[in-house]
């Protein structure tokens, strides 16, 4: 075999994998420019904090629509729906719906769940106070829970907006899995085993 053709081959497979890393590090900056700055979709920080909702005045004249939906990666043995599927909102207003999660298999199971909102535009004005969407879920086998969400919809939201969808998808969180089924003492502090 010749050694120097094995050399360059083995250098131009290093240089590619490591390039094919930083490609994709660099893509999670790139992402949430793209999402935030170009398309106006708000990417999940947290709970939207008091002083951005304390100012908000109801709008009594405005009904806005929200629609919920939820659906579970089918790398999860999860079902996971919806209390209601829509609702009648005033903006400026704090509400309340609850979602309904169920771990259907025989072993506990961490989740993560990914929200998203459309129309995008109405994503910078669907301010969620708390959301079992922040940190991860636990759910023993058979558990079944309710998972509450409370949002308030910016009263600037534009006039056009009639209808607003919140929808989750729920993931399977092997690692957080890992750390709970290995006996850990007790689950991460981020993972909620209760509402």
């Amino acid at each position: 075999m010749n050694a120097p053709r094995s050399r360059s081959t083995l250098k131009a497979a290093v240089l590619v994998a490591v390039g094919g890393f930083a490609f994709a590090f660099a893509m999670v900056p790139l992402y949430q420019i793209a999402c935030e700055k170009v398309f106006g979709i708000k990417l999940e920080q947290g709970p939207a904090g008091e002083a951005r909702v304390a100012g908000m005045q109801v709008d009594e004249a405005r009904t806005v629509i929200v629609e919920f939906d939820g659906t579970v990666n089918s790398k999860l043995p999860w079902e996971f729906k919806p209390q209601v599927v829509r609702m009648e909102v005033h903006p400026g207003q704090l509400y309340e719906a609850n979602y309904i999660a169920r771990n259907v298999s025989d072993h506990a199971i961490v989740g993560n769940a990914a929200p998203s909102v459309a129309p995008s535009v109405a994503s910078t004005y669907f301010n969620k106070t708390e959301c079992f969407c922040f940190t991860e879920q636990l759910l023993q086998a058979g558990e079944e829970r309710l998972m509450p969400v409370r949002f308030i919809i910016d009263p600037d939201l534009p006039d056009n907006v009639r209808t607003v969808t919140l929808s989750y998808t729920f993931f399977s969180n092997d690692a957080a899995t890992a750390r709970v089924t290995a006996g850990s003492q007790q689950a991460p502090a981020a993972v909620r085993s209760a509402p």
